[in-house]
């Protein structure tokens, strides 16, 4: 068991979530892109947090009464232990308070656990992009999320 702690980000994770970015990503966003995201009245950010290092987040921006998760990273060391789970139900519970209608995102084609982590929230595929991303060049698949209270996680033991 990994003992962090959930919280909203602040100013002075910009620098950790841009390093988290680099050990995620292959087109890792910039710490000017989490200054922006900061100062964006839009852009919501949870933390995953242990003694102080950053290991996780999730971000998405409120757009009238949907949201777009832009991002959720959680460092290699921590992953497969939860907390990508707990920051996406953050997130889901923080959208309903917000009284959003859905949330939705992007995700690799090929990203196959990832995508069967947001079927268990109730997220369906509705689409692809095409070459949505670069580096490798890929499809993404579009799955959103219709929010209410029957959308808990649901673990089905896979």
């Amino acid at each position: 068991m990994v003992d962090y702690t959930i919280r909203r980000m602040n100013k002075g994770d910009i620098k950790q979530l841009s390093e988290l970015e680099k050990v995620c990503f292959s087109v890792p966003w910039s710490e000017q892109s989490f200054a922006e995201e900061f100062e964006n009245d839009l852009a919501v950010y949870f933390i995953a947090e242990q003694c102080g290092n950053l290991i996780g987040y999730i971000g998405f921006w409120r757009i009238i009464d949907e949201g777009h998760i832009t991002n959720i990273a959680v460092s290699p060391d921590f992953r497969r232990k939860g907390i990508a789970t707990a920051l996406i139900g953050t997130a889901v519970k923080y959208a309903k308070t917000l009284n959003l209608v859905l949330l939705t995102l992007e995700v690799r084609k090929s990203n196959l656990a990832a995508q069967h982590l947001y079927r268990n929230f109730g997220f369906v595929a509705l689409g692809e992009r095409k070459d949505y991303y670069t580096n490798p060049r890929e499809n993404a698949v579009i799955m959103t999320l219709t929010l209410g209270e029957q959308n808990e996680y649901i673990d089905t033991g896979d």
